[in-house]
């Protein structure tokens, strides 16, 4: 099989989705692997190392799509590429399909097989940890005085008091930024719906991380107390009402910061995405961090961690097909979102009001024993294709 490895083009995303040492391992499976030019510069990869280990460099993403088998990146879709995209083609790439219905329709357009890399780890994104590590020091960052903060230090100086930090969300993000900014020095409040799940985190950091249940209430409580909130939550997309609105926004002191690394609409009234150019806008007296691709901050760690997390996919979809390899990952198999022109995608057919077949169904699966995975969200959907209903 032709493997391409794209380089990514989003505003200030530097990573790349396999390093040298993954191609290496492609090609001692037996395939051809294409990297694009400069794919992995950035990341601390020049094309000379991909080349010692067996890649072929080429000059454009014209030629990666046009030769590739299977093409790869790190993120979405973009719409230059959209014609670039060829039937029966294997796309695997962060689709965040649900949110994005122009790449989604072009996906089932050109009639490709995609995954949503996304729903697809078994053990948490190292993108979402790294998100959370890197989110937390740029919060940091963005409290500093030039940036327009309240210029007060993490860990605190002599008299002056240690920075109380809010955390929404306890999942692989939010874990990453409690003990990222607890490691530092920071009072840490984390606002989660699993009391499980903030048993845990008070028991693992001895009770020194406050916890408590997150809700509109609670949150209105604490927000005039705190110097930085980090939004780690999966907020749903359809959701009618904000987790914190602009009201409660005007409540935080100047100079205070919002970190939204979670970066979905809807959470906070006052967000919008910005990029690493321009990463911060002041709103309600408030310093806003929101860059969608916070991980492009870290692209030398964050790439080695992340290929070497996906590179499994990549040898199973290579060696087994999609069918077989579906069949032994269940979370292979729930990031399936377009296949030959049917959305396989529940969440975005919840969403966006589309019909959908389940990825075992239009597999042929059925009736056959199969690695299970929870589902990727809570969305759920059955507006099925007639052909599947």
């Amino acid at each position: 099989m032709i493997f391409g490895v794209l380089k990514d083009i989003k505003n200030g995303e530097y990573r790349v989705i396999a390093t040298p040492a993954e191609v290496g391992v492609l090609v001692g499976d037996g395939h051809t692997v294409l990297v694009q030019s400069g794919a992995g510069a950035k990341a601390g990869f020049p094309d000379t190392e991909y080349e010692a280990a067996g890649a072929r460099i080429v000059g454009t993403m014209e030629e990666i799509y046009a030769e590739s088998d299977f093409a790869a990146k790190v993120k979405e879709i973009e719409p230059c590429e959209y014609d670039l995209l060829r039937e029966g083609q294997i796309i695997f790439t962060c689709i965040h399909p649900a949110a994005h219905p122009e790449e989604l329709d072009a996906l089932l357009e050109k009639k490709v097989i995609a995954f949503t890399a996304e729903d697809t780890h078994r053990y948490g994104s190292p993108n979402c940890e790294a998100a959370g590590k890197a989110g937390a020091f740029l919060g940091l960052y963005a409290m500093m005085s030039m940036n327009g903060g309240c210029g007060k230090f993490v860990s605190g100086l002599g008299a002056a008091p240690n920075v109380k930090v809010m955390v929404l969300g306890c999942g692989t993000v939010g874990r990453a930024a409690i003990d990222t900014l607890y490691r530092m020095g920071a009072w840490v409040s984390v606002g989660a719906t699993s009391i499980g799940h903030l048993r845990e985190l008070n028991e693992h950091y001895h009770g020194e991380v406050s916890t408590f249940i997150s809700n509109r209430y609670n949150i209105a409580k604490l927000l005039p107390e705190v110097d930085m909130v980090v939004n780690c939550v999966r907020w749903p997309k359809d959701a009618t009402e904000f987790l914190i609105d602009r009201a409660m926004v005007r409540t935080m002191h100047p100079g205070s910061v919002i970190v939204d690394i979670s970066n979905d609409y809807g959470v906070i009234e006052t967000f919008h995405e910005t990029t690493h150019e321009d990463p911060m806008y002041i709103e309600e007296g408030v310093v806003h961090y929101c860059v969608s691709n916070i991980t492009g901050a870290i692209a030398g760690s964050t790439s080695v961690a992340y290929a070497a997390s996906v590179l499994p996919h990549f040898r199973a979809i290579m060696k087994l097909g999609i069918k077989e390899a579906c069949a032994r990952d269940g979370y292979l198999r729930r990031g399936l979102t377009a296949y030959r022109g049917y959305l396989t995608h529940e969440e975005s057919s919840a969403i966006q009001h589309r019909p959908w077949v389940p990825p075992e169904v239009i597999l042929g699966l059925q009736g056959r024993e199969l690695d299970p995975a929870p589902r990727a969200t809570k969305s759920r959907s059955t507006e099925f294709y007639p052909e599947f209903a």
